[in-house]
């Protein structure tokens, strides 16, 4: 038996890594997905590999937002997933000594409004059934400081609590609406290409971002995608308020690498 069957899905951020992850396990799993994002040739690109309805979507601009809920006033799961990490221009001063007001802000309108948007549409789209899941990608980095990306852990670290905030009040409506975050850590996806590089320095790059991993390696998005579809499934069903982190161990705490492990 599929585990979404008769469910209802919109994903923000859709149009690859991690949200696409997302749609197509969805749609293995029997829901009818609605794909957005701002990307609208990425987006209708996979819309068309998944079998899916697209909709582009800001997800900063509360228009778009009244947009998406007049065509689709009703959802079972709704993922907020769309976010950016502030370097898809180019590496620029991101710690809070040197980070402009503009880039602090540009990442928070994204990643936070974005999610605060996104959380009031679901709210409105399940509270008459009284029953959904809302879904919020948050990060490791909402979990510990990053001070050479400080506005991207601070959009991070309030999307996990605001993620909180929205299940506690939908519980003391009444409703059966869920609220949790997903914290993943190094996911390979194409968020990542700015700060590896091309060509032989490239594997020394990836080799050293997961160097504190427990694990050794970079998550794959499909491993993220599982969780969203348990969050999302009727099997979650007292799960709210809660988050789950994907990182590979490193919140565990520290490790020795494979090997260098010492006797006794």
């Amino acid at each position: 038996m599929h585990r979404l069957s008769g469910k209802f899905c919109v994903i923000t951020g859709a149009a690859r890594g991690i949200g696409k992850a997302i749609a197509k396990a969805y749609v293995d799993e029997g829901a009818t997905v609605l794909l957005t994002d701002c990307d609208a040739e990425t987006l209708l690109a996979a819309g068309e590999e998944l079998g899916c309805d697209t909709l582009v979507l800001d997800v900063e601009q509360e228009a778009d937002w009244e947009r998406l809920a007049a065509l689709h006033p009703v959802a079972d799961v709704v993922v907020n997933n769309a976010g950016v990490t502030g370097f898809e221009r180019g590496v620029a001063p991101h710690d809070p000594e040197h980070a402009s007001l503009e880039d602090w802000r540009a990442v928070h309108r994204v990643n936070l409004d974005g999610t605060f948007l996104g959380c009031r549409y679901a709210i409105k789209a399940m509270k008459e059934k009284g029953t959904g899941s809302i879904i919020d990608i948050s990060s490791r980095s909402g979990l510990v400081g990053i001070p050479g990306a400080a506005a991207y852990a601070s959009s991070k670290a309030a999307i996990r609590n605001h993620s909180k905030s929205v299940a506690l009040y939908c519980a003391q409506q009444g409703w059966q609406i869920r609220c949790n975050s997903i914290h993943p850590a190094a996911i390979m996806t194409p968020m990542w290409e700015p700060m590896l590089g091309e060509g032989e320095p490239r594997a020394a790059s990836e080799a050293a971002l997961v160097r504190d991993t427990p694990l050794q390696r970079f998550g794959e998005a499909s491993e993220v995608a599982a969780i969203a579809v348990l969050l999302a499934s009727d099997e979650a069903g007292y799960i709210t308020g809660s988050e789950l982190n994907i990182d590979g161990g490193i919140l565990a705490g520290s490790a020795a690498p494979p090997g260098q492990a010492e006797d006794g």
